[in-house]
């Protein structure tokens, strides 16, 4: 494996800019375009609205996983402790900001380890699949989730990103392979996720004939990360390519439409711009098995486990009223609910 020495300091740079700067995209999720069909005699106890359900082989209470964030620095493993504590009191899964750093220094390990937070929880370890490219191997991946305990792994994919970033890296050729090699070897499920333009049918369909677990669509509509490393780069000329991509991607709903047109019964994490309970609710209706969320939750996570508790809390009790009031006692319920685009 080749080790960038720089990885731990790119991470540092990423956690301040998506805490201090305005990096949202410039794309909507298309989630204001659907209704759910209120229900204005529901039949239905609030009190026993059932919001538990089943992802891959695991229960959770909530239909979420609390998305890859950071890791690989001080800070890093602070926050993740939060999340780690959070998602065991919630019961919601997590995953892990890119691991990349441990291949390089083994001392930055322990801003990953939070299994003895989080006993009861799928909690999946994660990687750039750009880096079978660079030297990372399979054994390097077993290696990785057996290091901190995970119950998976998830590659995400980043071309656009690696293209913007200075130090990017951008030899994409071959990974349908390499992700295929990966599951054919990994006992446990391998979740493939982009980091926030979007899923096309197309991809989903090759991602799925390698044996891929599950597909995180991590459509467009929330942090923009051709913003993020906009505001590191030096050079004004490639700062403002950077800034003219505010508007890439496939949307978070088109995303969700588009892999289960190919695929009904796949796995599929809703993320990219979900920033409450109605819209969580949206994608479980459109098709989606769980959704994921980052941003909303990544500021809580530096204050305390506490307050991640409460973001999450409100989440579900929006997502609970809003399954109450169209009728859904349950997430079965729920997926098959009826709902709308919107005309114009």
């Amino acid at each position: 494996m080749v080790h960038d020495r720089k990885v731990s300091d790119r991470k540092n740079d990423h956690l301040r800019i998506n805490l201090e700067k305005d990096v949202q995209s410039g794309c909507s999720t298309g989630l204001e375009g659907f209704v759910l069909e209120h229900c204005a005699l529901p039949e239905v106890n609030l009190n026993e609205v059932d919001t538990s359900c089943s992802f891959l082989r695991y229960k959770l209470q909530f239909p979420l996983i609390i998305s890859s964030m950071t890791g690989g620095n001080k800070e890093g493993g602070r926050i993740n402790r939060n999340l780690a504590e959070a998602a065991q009191d919630q019961g919601v899964a997590l995953g892990l900001g890119s691991q990349r750093a441990m291949l390089e220094n083994h001392e930055l390990d322990f801003s990953f380890q939070v299994r003895d937070y989080a006993k009861d929880i799928p909690i999946f370890g994660n990687i750039g699949a750009i880096q079978f490219n660079y030297g990372l191997s399979v054994e390097d991946c077993l290696r990785l989730v057996a290091q901190v305990k995970a119950d998976g792994l998830i590659l995400h994919l980043n071309p656009l990103q690696e293209a913007l970033q200075p130090e990017g890296e951008t030899n994409f050729k071959g990974l349908v392979k390499q992700i295929e090699a990966l599951c054919k070897k990994a006992q446990f499920p391998v979740i493939v996720k982009e980091v926030g333009w979007g899923i096309s049918g197309k991809t989903a369909k090759a991602l799925i004939d390698t044996g891929v677990s599950a597909i995180d669509v991590a459509g467009a509509g929330g942090t923009s990360w051709s913003q993020v490393e906009a505001n590191r780069i030096n050079d004004k000329r490639t700062q403002r390519i950077a800034f003219d991509f505010k508007e890439w991607g496939i949307s978070t709903s088109e995303s969700i439409l588009q892999v289960r047109a190919v695929d009904r019964k796949i796995t599929l994490i809703a993320s990219g711009g979900i920033r409450n309970g109605i819209e969580v609710a949206k994608c479980v209706a459109l098709g989606a098995t769980i959704c994921g969320v980052a941003g909303r939750i990544l500021r809580a996570a530096t204050k305390s486990t506490e307050s991640v508790i409460q973001e999450i809390n409100e989440i579900k009790k929006e997502m609970r009223i809003a399954m109450f009031t169209t009728s859904c006692a349950n997430i079965t319920d729920l997926e098959s609910n009826k709902i709308s685009r919107l005309k114009g």
